[in-house]
């Protein structure tokens, strides 16, 4: 049998090379060859299209809320991150998905690896119908507070959408200030694929944000801890003071101007 003449380590990189629609073909080209080495890779693979269609299932539950409004061309997922810091902006995102989505693995930004955060920015970036990012810095948060700070950095990332949305599915918040129609859904980033990406978007977006100011303002450690309150950044905030981004409303129990 011509198969069988193929060794173990080359029918490995066959399985290797095989995406996730035509390894079930590599399934059955060797279903018959009885070598323990091979049905391990079949009964790897068969773990694999397994967890993808749990995946699939999971995705088409994300896209419930945006189903419920089918009657609406645009609808916009809005996120934020970076309300807790002790230093750095607060970001948002707004995210209008197409409508025939494909993208998968879209959650929480809080649950995904920071690989995997940085693998779906560049899919939604490259797949969403429009996406908007909005900021507010230390200075406005000083100045307005953190919570009227968030709604101005979601406003901004709305209005530079390049697409307007017919609806807003927003994480647990109404925007004031929006004349658009908007939902609000605790939960929301684990719940609305909208949501979900708009997460993603805005959370890497800081991240990097963090980890270029850490070299602008070294000692704080903001490429780690991305400006939260770690045992180690307030330390350093003790020894060597705010820097010019640190939220001075924020860290009154650590500095004393």
């Amino acid at each position: 049998m011509e198969n069988k003449r193929k060794s173990i380590t080359e029918i490995k990189s066959e399985f290797a090379n095989a995406d996730i629609h035509s390894v079930r073909h590599v399934m059955e080209r060797y279903a018959e060859d009885d070598r323990e080495g091979v049905k391990k890779l079949i009964l790897s693979a068969e773990k694999k299209l397994t967890a993808h269609q749990k995946e699939l299932d999971r995705m088409e539950h994300m896209f419930e809320y945006e189903r419920q409004h089918a009657d609406c061309q645009y609808i916009c997922g809005i996120d934020e991150v970076g309300r807790g810091p002790l230093a750095g902006p607060v970001v948002a995102a707004a995210v209008i998905l197409p409508e025939n989505c494909d993208i998968l693995y879209l959650n929480d930004s809080k649950q995904l690896s920071e690989k995997k955060r940085e693998e779906l920015y560049d899919e939604i970036i490259e797949k969403a119908v429009a996406y908007g990012i909005g900021m507010a810095d230390e200075k406005l948060i000083d100045q307005i507070n953190i919570l009227n700070a968030d709604y101005e950095a979601m406003r901004i990332a709305i209005r530079k959408l390049t697409v307007q949305p017919d609806l807003l599915l927003n994480d647990a918040v109404k925007i004031p200030e929006v004349e658009i129609p908007q939902v609000s859904i605790i939960k929301g980033d684990a719940k609305s694929a909208s949501i979900a990406a708009a997460s993603i978007i805005a959370k890497v977006t800081r991240d990097r944000l963090m980890v270029s100011y850490d070299e602008i303002y070294p000692g704080y450690g903001f490429a780690k801890n991305k400006g939260y309150g770690s045992k180690e950044h307030i330390e350093a905030l003790k020894l060597l003071g705010p820097c010019e981004i640190h939220r001075r409303s924020f860290i009154t129990h650590f500095w004393k101007e």
